[in-house]
């Protein structure tokens, strides 16, 4: 009995009490842990541009509106979340508002220059929409566990998990509806049905990945 206590207190050690304790990380480990959500992102991003399709929250109505446009997408990703730093202020505090702004900021800037490096050719619409959805989700999912968000949609999403215990993968899909309404105006009828494959890779993603059960952290 000694013997099994000693192992189960090993393993709890080993894993960090991930279930009903909360991991708090060091600054540094927020900046690499952000910085390496916003990369992988920005490269579930740049499948979606390549492919001529939309993705989830904030970054799909950029997306849409640049289809529309022809405006940079990451200056337009940028812009339209300045509402809602306010409601991240109020409701989710400082420290998650500077953490979402340095996120938010580091993929616009990624969005806009990364053209210039990345150059994809002859890039399946299928692939793109999968492979887009799993590294936007991965991005997303780092973002969640150091308490930051890209953006609008991903400030409520959390605010209403927070309040309400509703999953954000969930939440997020029901908000999407309304950004892929109006990019059926402005996209093929096909980009649309590989946008919602992905969408739905992505939420699926979030909603198994991202528990409180199983991971939290401030």
């Amino acid at each position: 009995m000694l013997h099994r206590n000693n192992e189960a207190g090993q393993l709890a050690r080993r894993y960090a009490h991930w279930e009903g304790t909360a991991t708090v990380h060091s600054w540094l480990e927020d900046i690499q842990g952000i910085g390496a959500g916003v990369v992988v992102t920005a490269l579930g991003l740049a499948l979606y541009q390549t492919a001529g399709l939309v993705t989830s929250g904030m970054a799909g109505l950029a997306l849409v509106l640049s289809y529309a446009t022809g405006w940079d997408t990451g200056i337009l990703f940028w812009l339209l979340n300045l509402p809602f730093y306010l409601l991240a202020i109020l409701r989710m505090g400082w420290a998650f508002t500077i953490k979402t702004f340095g996120a938010i900021t580091g993929l616009s800037v990624l969005v806009s220059l990364q053209g210039r490096w990345v150059t994809m050719v002859d890039l399946h619409p299928g692939y793109a929409a999968v492979a887009g959805g799993v590294l936007v989700g991965f991005g997303l999912l780092g973002l969640f566990r150091h308490r930051a968000s890209l953006g609008g949609i991903g400030i409520l999403a959390l605010y209403l998990q927070d309040r309400m215990g509703w999953r954000p993968g969930l939440t997020q899909l029901v908000l999407d509806l309304g950004i892929f309404a109006v990019g059926m105006f402005v996209l093929p009828w096909g980009a649309m049905a590989w946008s919602l494959l992905g969408a739905l890779v992505l939420n699926l993603f979030l909603t198994v990945n991202h528990r409180l059960d199983r991971y939290i952290a401030r």
